[in-house]
């Protein structure tokens, strides 16, 4: 368990108040070399204090003095020749006074919430530690004659400030590396989320042309039955009865347009609203490719080095069209090299135009098979059952492209045996519209 999610939990604070502070307070120096002595107990017991959520302040304080004071009266019984239980109380019961004075103050004061402003927190933390000190040697005197001197109340105060601002200090450590983990863990989540939304995308896209099919069916369809009709008076044949199931298909083909139109609408107003559509700088981009290829190399069990090179200056692009091109043709690299390899991926801003380079040092393309790498359907790769991928990947980068005004190309790598894909495209089609 974490140290974090442990002091998340308030019944094991409480349990470590009861147990730390009694002990830490034994840890004890004597600072101005008189009969005032300072423990590590208070600093525990602030920290603790601070860190708890839900949980009583006071009911912590209660429990931390009870703990404290029959420790100390323990120690009492086993060290002192003589032990007398009522004078041992009457020494010990003012030190417990002190944890719950400083508890109840803790509460009336609401520290908890002012964790955002460190500075009230130490100021406040300071006037605490001094009234419950002073409760302290009040009962201290009433029990054993200690008196309160001007010089004491001196030290008071400095130690006060010493140990409000050391415990400050600590809390403040531990805030910054919550932030800083929270901080990651909302990335992690949001490149997680623009990965489902690229993907998103690139099913829209190709929804968008089964939509089109389905139009040009339909209208074929429709075409056929018109033109059946204007032959049905042949003898012999059964026109009338093909034109019937000309008809037929064509609405069939329209309700399965009418679906599809549901569908399209519904991820549209997701993915293409303009609230939703983020753009982000190159340089943040690249990475979360690597880094989800990283994931997905590792588990294919392969060792692939992730290099990547920038160039020019760059606008902010679409995520999820830069997402849907490069990262289909990342992963078909990823899935090309066998055992272990290097990928390349090279951004280079020409003119007005943007180029994607996702190179590889994989066994790279048959020359008979580089005609037919973009067609819908084609594929070299097959999973361990022996059944064929869907072949879609490079066909959707490749319409894709061209739909936003580009080209892409292979070619053989320069430096190595593998392949190297090139996707060049206006730099118009992936910036924000201003």
């Amino acid at each position: 368990m974490r140290i974090n999610q442990f002091f998340k939990n308030d019944v094991y604070i409480l349990l470590f108040a009861i147990v730390a502070v009694p002990l830490a307070g034994e840890l004890k120096f004597y600072p101005f070399h008189d009969a005032f002595r300072v423990s590590l107990g208070t600093p525990i017991f602030f920290f603790s204090l601070l860190l708890l959520r839900n949980f009583s302040s006071v009911i912590t304080g209660v429990c931390t003095a009870v703990s404290t004071f029959f420790f100390r009266v323990g120690l009492d019984w086993l060290t002192q020749d003589h032990f007398d239980f009522v004078v041992s109380s009457q020494m010990r019961y003012p030190a417990a006074l002190y944890y719950v004075m400083y508890a109840l103050l803790f509460y009336i004061l609401k520290m908890s919430q002012f964790h955002q402003r460190p500075w009230i927190i130490g100021v406040l933390g300071i006037t605490i530690e001094i009234i419950a000190s002073l409760t302290e040697l009040v009962f201290g005197h009433m029990a054993v004659g200690n008196f309160l001197t001007p010089s004491k109340l001196l030290q008071i105060f400095v130690i006060a400030i010493f140990r409000s601002f050391f415990v400050l200090s600590f809390f403040s450590m531990m805030k910054l590396y919550e932030g800083q983990l929270r901080e990651w863990q909302i990335r992690q989540k949001n490149q997680q989320l623009l990965m489902l939304l690229s993907n998103l995308y690139e099913e829209a896209v190709h929804l968008k042309k089964v939509l089109q099919n389905a139009e040009s069916i339909m209208k074929t369809s429709y075409d056929l039955y018109r033109d059946l009709n204007q032959v049905r008076h042949y003898p012999g044949l059964p026109l009338e009865e093909f034109s019937k199931r000309a008809l037929r298909i064509a609405g069939e083909v329209h309700e399965i347009k009418k679906d599809n139109q549901r569908i399209f609408a519904g991820l549209s107003k997701v993915i293409v609203d303009e609230k939703f559509v983020d753009y982000m700088n190159i340089y943040e981009l690249v990475p979360l490719i690597i880094r989800t290829n990283e994931t997905y190399a590792s588990s294919l069990g392969k060792k692939i080095e992730f290099r990547y090179q920038i160039e020019g200056e760059h606008q902010d692009y679409h995520v999820y069209l830069v997402l849907s091109l490069i990262n289909n043709v990342v992963v078909n690299a990823v899935e090309a090299i066998k055992d272990k390899g290097t990928i390349t991926i090279c951004v280079t801003k020409e003119g007005q135009f943007v180029s994607f380079q996702v190179e590889d040092d994989g066994p790279g393309v048959p020359e008979k098979q580089r005609s037919l790498i973009f067609k819908p359907g084609f594929t070299s790769k097959y999973d361990e059952t022996g059944i064929a991928s869907t072949g879609i990947g490079l066909s959707y980068v490749k319409e894709l492209t061209e739909e936003l005004g580009g080209v892409v190309t292979l070619q053989d790598s320069l430096k190595h045996s593998g392949a190297s894909f090139i996707i060049k495209i206006p730099a118009y089609s992936l910036v924000e519209r201003g």
